[in-house]
């Protein structure tokens, strides 16, 4: 069982290492709720891009102006959901090199010593969800919404799941009908779709009406589940693993 630590606030320091520009890039993120409400602190950079041109960053998706630095308020729901995190890692006496997370807890504006979390992926998903609410509390970037469609014979069924992390609220909206779930099983859910391969080159601005099921992840491209989104490994099933878990959603 980890030691349950006693903290008001965290400092976050990330560094892609090795990754090549445009996409090599580093952040610090300082949260602290020390007088009760949660204030957050933001320096993205990215790195080494001097020596490429406007058109080399521009064609990977990038802008010329992707640094990002933010100071404010962020919603006091994340408290639970860092401390939480915080106090179910495990450390580790390693250090970082190349690339990777580190950690200072802060408790009462002092800052403690480093710690290196021994689950490196899973903090660094977790630091870009908090960039993610940063992101959309400043309204740098809208929430992410997911579309679904379900066409059975002549029956169309649609549904949508807006994923909020500046609240952490998730609501699944069919009709004119709203409801919120959980927050850990939609993260779960969305780590299902995304998985599996995605066929750009056959994709829709709308969605099908013939029999199948139909997705759109936020960019405004419909895909067909089993004929443009397909499994990557045979053995497993994330495609009908995807549409049972919205065939349950939608019948709820």
């Amino acid at each position: 069982m980890p030691q349950i630590e006693v903290f008001t606030g965290i400092e976050l320091e990330f560094h892609s290492g090795i990754i090549p520009p445009p996409y090599s890039h580093m952040y610090r993120i300082s949260l602290d709720w020390t007088s009760g409400d949660l204030t957050a602190k933001l320096d993205l950079h990215y790195t080494e891009r001097e020596d490429l041109s406007e058109d080399e960053i521009l064609d990977e998706g990038f802008t010329l102006h992707d640094d990002y630095s933010y100071e404010g308020p962020l919603n006091n729901v994340w408290i639970k959901a860092i401390t939480d995190k915080v106090n179910d890692t495990k450390w580790t006496g390693k250090s970082v090199d190349d690339a990777g997370i580190i950690l200072k807890l802060i408790d009462s504006g002092k800052v403690g010593k480093v710690k290196v979390p021994t689950s490196q992926e899973d903090w660094q998903v977790f630091g870009q969800d908090l960039i993610q609410a940063i992101y959309e509390t400043t309204q740098k970037e809208a929430p992410l919404t997911v579309h679904y469609r379900e066409v059975r014979s002549e029956q169309v069924r649609d549904c949508a799941i807006t994923i909020r992390f500046s609240d952490r609220e998730v609501v699944f909206s069919q009709e004119d009908k709203q409801r919120k779930i959980n927050w850990e099983y939609t993260v779960q859910l969305m780590k299902l779709i995304f998985t599996p391969d995605y066929n750009y080159e056959i994709a829709k601005e709308e969605p099908g009406n013939k029999r199948g099921a139909y997705i759109e992840c936020g960019d405004g491209l419909w895909h067909e589940l089993g004929k443009g989104v397909v499994n990557i490994d045979p053995s497993n099933d994330v495609v009908s693993k995807i549409k049972e878990i919205f065939k349950d959603l939608l019948e709820e």
